[in-house]
């Protein structure tokens, strides 16, 4: 398979290139050539923008197109539109922030998406999901049942940029008493950043075209039993001190971010780490085991600077101050 990739240096993007290069595909990728851009020395890469700047695709064809970096509808609607009478099939990768309501769990791919009222907006932090959705109808605009929309949950792995699962990994790697937020019962989802890139190049490979939540395990993880692995699988691992979330909300510890994995009941956001996944598990997406993601992101943790700056994750000062005080508050 003949395989162009918008993107194709981070993160997900390097795994599909990894991934498509040991199902022997030939890749090439279209970026700015700014990021990681020695990266894939033996892969054909054209330059250019994605808004205004596609001249270097002119002429060209290939069998499948996938889309890491579309955040924009109207960027969106170029690359759809230059490519879809040269390309056979586009996956654009979009995101479970997608759908309009999460307060209900178990949300699936028919679930009703954001909108925005005004929808020439291009506000990413503040509109993503709704924009990710109006990018998503612009591909299947262009390449209708050739179109493969794969909304993913939260990516994890190595060479993550987020830190939102390495955060858990180092911390109890470090070792020491660990604030855990809320009940040991919520529901977590993540997906395996490898797992997505096998199965989106199995998928554009049957030809499969569709909408696909895609996220996992395939089995309700809760956030004890992701802490029981923790413990598990990291060498001299911390341990976990439970910390009701009425505590942390008065503290104005902040959700997802300076603690990930976590959102409030209070927030009433259920549906967003509970989403239905099943049309993509009977599509063949599996899930390798969460001790291996958590040892492979450990040993690529282990090779970052120490002074790096954490993007998600609390500090060891915040957190100590917080233990301190909940003990003291509790009699512990």
């Amino acid at each position: 398979m003949r395989l162009l990739i918008l993107g194709g240096t981070v993160f997900l993007g390097r795994c599909l290139v990894e991934a498509a290069l040991e199902r022997g595909h030939a890749v090439t990728l279209f970026h700015r050539g700014i990021t990681n851009a020695d990266l894939f020395p033996e892969v054909e890469k054209l330059h250019g923008d994605r808004d205004g700047q596609l001249d270097t695709l002119y002429g060209r064809d290939w069998d499948a197109v996938i889309d890491t970096s579309g955040y924009v509808p109207r960027i969106v609607r170029q690359s759809a539109t230059w490519l879809r009478n040269t390309v056979d099939r586009y996956a654009f990768i979009s995101s479970i922030s997608v759908y309009a309501d999460f307060s209900a769990a178990g949300m699936t791919e028919d679930s009703p998406l954001g909108a925005m009222e005004h929808e020439e907006t291009e506000d990413i932090s503040a509109f993503y999901g709704p924009l990710k959705a109006m990018c998503e109808q612009e591909v299947q605009q262009a390449f209708g049942n050739r179109a493969l929309i794969i909304r993913p949950g939260l990516l994890v792995g190595p060479n993550d940029p987020t830190d939102r699962f390495t955060y858990w990994v180092h911390r109890f790697a470090e070792g020491g008493r660990i604030l855990v937020p809320g009940s040991a019962d919520r529901r977590i989802q993540f997906i395996d950043v490898r797992d997505l890139a096998d199965w989106t190049m199995a998928m554009l490979e049957g030809k499969v075209g569709g909408v696909f939540n895609a996220t996992g395990p395939a089995h309700p993880l809760t956030m004890g039993e992701f802490v029981a692995t923790l413990e598990q699988a990291i060498p001299a691992a911390g341990k976990a001190v439970w910390v009701d979330e009425s505590f942390l909300l008065q503290k104005s510890v902040g959700e997802w971010n300076e603690l990930p994995l976590w959102i409030a009941e209070k927030t009433n956001w259920p549906g967003f780490l509970t989403v239905n996944a099943t049309r993509a598990i009977h599509q063949g997406l599996s899930f390798r085991p969460v001790a291996a993601t958590v040892l492979d992101t450990l040993s690529w943790d282990g090779r970052q600077k120490r002074d790096r700056k954490w993007r998600a994750g609390m500090t060891r000062d915040r957190e100590a101050e917080l233990l301190s005080e909940w003990e003291r508050q509790a009699g512990r």
